[in-house]
């Protein structure tokens, strides 16, 4: 009898629960920390930051932009390592990391000091996330890869239901502080996160016996994997290329509308931090949702199409945010947007799963994140540049429209059979 087999009782039926599901609500916990805290959390700090700071809009975009520029740097690397080591180590420490680098930023002085403490929260965001995202193709089958991928985005809808309410609360009791004792909150409540990775997370069904979620037959011990990574099917792909292309538009427009969306509420629309945060925890409430329609979309009708309609939705709600600042405008914006918040990196994970399988997913998505890593980095500074020279945001707002409408046309090109179909 093998060791494998020893581990699985015969009285362990294959209706119990599998251990892909505590791998995926883990795995959302680690995306509400790595993203939802560590870069969303500065979406609703950023009015109280740029006082405290004397920061103009061109340097609280600078501040997102090292945040990414940090996230890019490990895209590649962690989804590589986490290829060749394992999953569970290189999230558990690139969590640790963005608590760290959360914890220094609620110290910061200077613009200076916040800079780099933003560009050590986004390495760890980086080494956290992209292995994350990618561990999900190694415990569910391909049909089921995508509504699991859109499950576990939520992480980031659960941080803004949360920091809608809490952060201008916490703000208001503790005056000019209060944004400091939010970035102490986030890396504490981070680092727990990453302690639970540790202990919960595992690599692949097989190191407990299983196969991935979604088999014929769950309890029976996995195959091995193949002995040989072979590389060059992830970096001399012609369809990875296109796909990463693809993503920068994601990227670059988002990051623009969630950097800016309160900031534009409170100063231009005349919103109160209260009531900004109430529309920020509405789209948040909203976004729980999004992973779920267009995973199980791109799961029955491909991955291609789901990636044009939501980039199209996108493009309408950046534009209302900027050519309709009237509540109703501004709700539907917010709506819309949180229909399909999160969707497209959870298609983009599954598809890269698709193309690639379970092993080099990881790989795959880290060399596809480093394009919407490169989107993410430019987006902040450009749209703050541009809310300089123009004295508003909205056009900014424009620019982040126009680059999703680029991501549907770019979508619209992608000719690979297995960027069709999401069905395995």
């Amino acid at each position: 009898m093998s060791v494998s087999e020893r581990r699985l009782p015969r009285e362990r039926a294959p209706a119990r629960l599998h251990y892909a599901w505590p791998v995926l609500a883990v795995g959302t916990l680690v995306v509400f920390g790595a993203l939802g805290l560590a870069r969303f959390g500065y979406t609703m700090l950023l009015p109280p930051m740029q006082a405290a700071l004397d920061l103009d809009n061109t340097q609280a975009g600078a501040l997102a932009t090292a945040n990414l520029v940090g996230y890019l740097a490990l895209t590649v690397i962690g989804g590589a390592l986490a290829s060749h080591v394992g999953p569970r180590i290189v999230i558990a420490l690139g969590l640790a990391v963005a608590a760290l680098g959360m914890l220094l930023t609620g110290l910061a002085e200077t613009f200076g000091a916040a800079l780099g403490w933003r560009a050590l929260t986004g390495i760890g965001s980086g080494a956290s996330n992209v292995p994350v995202m990618a561990l999900r193709s190694a415990w569910f089958v391909q049909r089921r890869r995508g509504l699991a991928a859109g499950i576990g985005v939520t992480g980031s809808s659960l941080a803004l239901i949360l920091l809608g309410p809490l952060v201008p609360r916490l703000l208001a009791d503790h005056g000019e502080d209060g944004w400091r004792l939010c970035w102490f909150g986030f890396a504490g409540l981070t680092l727990l996160i990453a302690i639970l990775a540790l202990l919960v997370l595992r690599n692949r069904p097989a190191d407990v016996g299983l196969r991935p979620l979604g088999t014929s037959d769950e309890a029976t011990p996995a195959v091995s994997v193949a002995d040989g990574l072979h590389w060059g099917s992830v970096y001399r792909a012609g369809v990875i290329w296109h796909v990463g292309l693809v993503y920068v538009a994601f990227g670059f427009s988002y990051i623009i509308y969630m950097t800016f969306f309160t900031k534009y509420l409170v100063a231009e629309a005349h919103y109160s931090a209260v009531e900004a945060g109430r529309l920020f925890m509405t789209m948040g409430w909203v976004s729980l949702l999004c992973g779920l329609i267009w995973g199980w979309a791109s799961d029955h009708v491909g991955r291609k199409g789901a990636l044009i309609t939501v980039y199209l939705i996108q493009a309408v709600a950046f534009g209302l945010f900027a050519l309709w600042p009237a509540p109703t405008g501004l709700t539907l914006s917010a709506v819309l947007f949180g229909l399909t918040a999160w969707s497209i990196p959870a298609i983009v994970a599954a598809l890269c799963g698709d193309l690639l399988g379970s092993r080099l997913a990881p790989a795959g998505l880290g060399f596809v994140t480093l394009f919407f890593g490169i989107g993410q980095a430019i987006g902040p500074s450009a749209a703050g540049a541009v809310a300089d020279a123009t004295g508003s945001l909205a056009p900014a707002m424009l620019l982040a429209a126009g680059a999703a409408l680029l991501g549907a046309i770019g979508s619209l090109l992608l000719g690979h059979p297995g960027v069709a179909s999401g069905k395995g």
